[in-house]
């Protein structure tokens, strides 16, 4: 008996395996990108977050200084002009940008970690004197009920002129940023209330 010659193979078996190992290849290639990008992602959110907390360093300074001057009715009196010394200034232009040079004008700057961090302490007032003074200040009343009275909040007992019950409270914002290694910048600010 003899063997019947052989038949040529007519399967698509071979292609498809190729089409699949080329699917498999692409795509082992950019599940390596994905990992990558997703750990560079994690570690720049990271290294901002640490930023952040250092810049924090930079409003607490500032505070503790706001903090130490207002104690009592004669140190608030040095809150009424500019102190260069302790980045304080006691005006504030809205139209001056955290991005601008003057904005940053004797600023203090502190250490941490072997990071420079710069603050800035701004009085939200329009001029260099007490409030009460023919001056324009950002200021917010005390809750009236605190102190007894019927007047309900944000309400006035006089048409013509604010009446706060008791000394307002002046706003002063705090700004601290400083320059990442890594060419990135963290600036943070905070609202501060001190009685006028």
């Amino acid at each position: 008996m003899m063997k019947p010659p052989f038949r040529k193979q007519a399967g698509i078996a071979l292609p498809v395996t190729l089409v699949i190992l080329l699917v498999m290849l692409v795509s082992s290639i950019y599940l390596l990108k994905s990992s990558n990008t997703t750990t560079l992602t994690a570690s720049n959110l990271a290294y901002d977050s640490a930023q952040s907390h250092a810049v924090d360093y930079g409003l607490n300074e500032g505070y503790k200084w706001l903090a130490a001057n207002s104690t009592s009715i004669a140190k608030r009196s040095l809150l009424y002009t500019n102190v260069a010394s302790a980045g304080y200034v006691a005006t504030y232009v809205p139209a001056q940008s955290v991005r601008t040079a003057d904005f940053w004008s004797g600023a203090t700057v502190v250490t941490v970690g072997g990071q420079r961090i710069q603050y800035v302490i701004h009085r939200m007032c329009v001029f260099e004197r007490a409030y009460n003074d023919k001056n324009t200040c950002v200021q917010t009343s005390d809750n009236p009920f605190a102190s007894g009275s019927s007047l309900a909040p944000g309400s006035s007992g006089i048409v013509n002129t604010p009446r706060f019950n008791g000394i307002p409270r002046i706003h002063y914002q705090i700004t601290a940023r400083m320059d990442g290694a890594r060419g990135g910048n963290v600036v943070n600010q905070m609202m501060v209330l001190i009685g006028g």
